[in-house]
């Protein structure tokens, strides 16, 4: 999917400004940017739900359907089951269906084609994976998803980031997400693209972009709070934990000296500034 200087006004305001993106198959690119940003109107552009004042949307021409996605909450039919939400939604679109077809489509997204309760009483990262089910149905190119981890607890957040990389590598999808939470954009995407007030402001790879904007680490090991090696820094203790205002250009060599010293240390995390990475 190519995306090329979309312009979009209300009025006097103007919503998007130039913005362009690439979304080549078998990546997943990260959309990031404050509330108001842009990013659910430049989505209904993609969608053809509205149309740009000027630019383009180039989708793939190899897929009848080239286009499937989640903006917002999913909408599903809370009072039917799984099963019958696909199958309700296949036929909207005139899709043929079999019981087949549609445990397959279940299958595929983690969820128990024999479940016949409601979806109502589903947790909301298995609404989440139906409302990808029944994007899926026309087997797209390219898959937008509005904010999807929103709601989920870690163990739904992991489940469903896996869902979304296995997506990718084996059908070769061409996959945009907003979200958030700039962990699982680190973990999730190839490509982040910030958005600010309309304006594409940063784009590139993901570590590359975040380890750009990171403003320290949060180390983890016993023994750490007596660390000699931790002195040529600013840092903080919290139990077994360091917080180390250090780039990333300098952690390989502080974890070099904290590993000489006998340090045993259990994780290293980075702490990316959203602030710094959302300014221009």
């Amino acid at each position: 999917m190519e995306i090329h200087n979309i312009y979009k006004s209300y009025g006097n305001l103007e919503v998007l400004r130039g913005v362009s993106m690439h979304c080549p198959p078998g990546e997943i690119i990260g959309l990031l940017g404050a509330n108001g940003a842009g990013k659910t109107t430049l989505f209904k552009i993609i969608f053809g739900l509205i149309q740009p004042d000027s630019g383009t949307v180039i989708l793939p021409q190899h897929r009848a359907k080239p286009l499937g996605g989640i903006i917002e909450k999913p909408g599903l039919y809370e009072y039917l089951s799984a099963a019958e939400n696909l199958k309700l939604f296949a036929g909207m679109q005139g899709l043929k269906t079999s019981t087949n077809f549609t445990n397959d489509c279940l299958i595929q997204v983690g969820l128990d084609p024999n479940r016949k309760d409601a979806v109502s009483r589903f947790s909301m990262g298995m609404k989440q994976r139906l409302a990808i089910a029944i994007a899926l149905l026309n087997q797209p190119a390219v898959l937008v998803l509005d904010e999807p981890f929103n709601g989920l607890d870690p163990i739904g957040v992991a489940a469903l980031r896996q869902l979304i990389l296995d997506l990718c590598e084996k059908q070769q999808l061409s996959i945009v997400l907003s979200s958030h939470i700039t962990e699982e954009i680190a973990k999730t995407c190839h490509r982040l693209y910030v958005l600010k007030k309309g304006e594409m402001i940063h784009s590139g790879p993901t570590q590359e972009l975040l380890s750009a904007h990171t403003i320290g680490y949060a180390i983890y090991g016993k023994g750490i709070a007596n660390a000699k090696a931790l002195q040529s820094y600013t840092y903080q203790i919290r139990g077994q934990m360091a917080w180390v205002a250090i780039t990333s250009d300098q952690i390989s060599d502080l974890i070099r000296a904290l590993l000489k010293e006998g340090i045993a240390i259990e994780s290293c995390i980075p702490d990316y500034s959203m602030k710094e990475l959302f300014e221009i």
